[in-house]
């Protein structure tokens, strides 16, 4: 598989973790954001509320402990991301662009308010996107013909996701240049 990006330099990856996947009471627990370079963002945040059952036994373990308020975090990415607006790649981007556009508020995203959803470029190049890193998934297979090893990545851990997503687009996309 090959892409050519409408935008192949001003580009980010992201990822969320969030206490449950109710947007109506769900917040964001962890950010983790890549740039093409390498260079990259991961921040946990605080929170005081319920977790879904599946968050508790999945995510919970994951995080460090190390949290900042909302308003910390809303100004270390901007800072993070820059006022270029880059265009923000996320896997099954609808909850990531959910839980960032709840954090800054309605047309303030650091990023383009239309999110590159990786899943659906997966799709629409004969990959079923939804079985994800499960053994035997297509997602998986695709993963490892990239040169990708897997065992360097921890699942539903928020950067690391985010570090998947940009090490995968820049072999697909064939980027020379970063």
């Amino acid at each position: 598989m090959q892409l050519t990006p409408y935008e192949s330099k001003n580009l980010i990856f992201i990822d969320t973790e969030f206490s449950s996947l109710n947007p109506m009471t769900g917040e964001i627990l962890s950010v983790g954001i890549v740039k093409l370079n390498g260079e990259a963002l991961y921040l946990e945040l605080e929170h005081e509320g319920p977790v879904d059952a599946w968050v508790h036994t999945h995510i919970l373990p994951m995080l460090t402990g190390n949290k900042v308020s909302q308003a910390e975090a809303k100004k270390q990415i901007k800072r993070f991301v820059g006022g270029k607006k880059p265009f923000a790649v996320a896997y099954v981007d609808n909850y990531d662009n959910l839980y960032f556009i709840k954090l800054f508020g309605v047309g303030k995203l650091p990023f383009q308010w239309l999110t590159i959803d990786f899943a659906s470029i997966l799709f629409a190049n004969g990959i079923n996107p939804g079985k994800s890193l499960a053994s035997g998934s297509d997602v998986k297979k695709l993963y490892e013909s990239l040169g990708l090893d897997l065992g360097s990545y921890h699942a539903h851990y928020a950067l690391d996701d985010a570090r998947l997503l940009r090490d995968a687009w820049v072999v697909i996309v064939k980027v020379d240049e970063i």
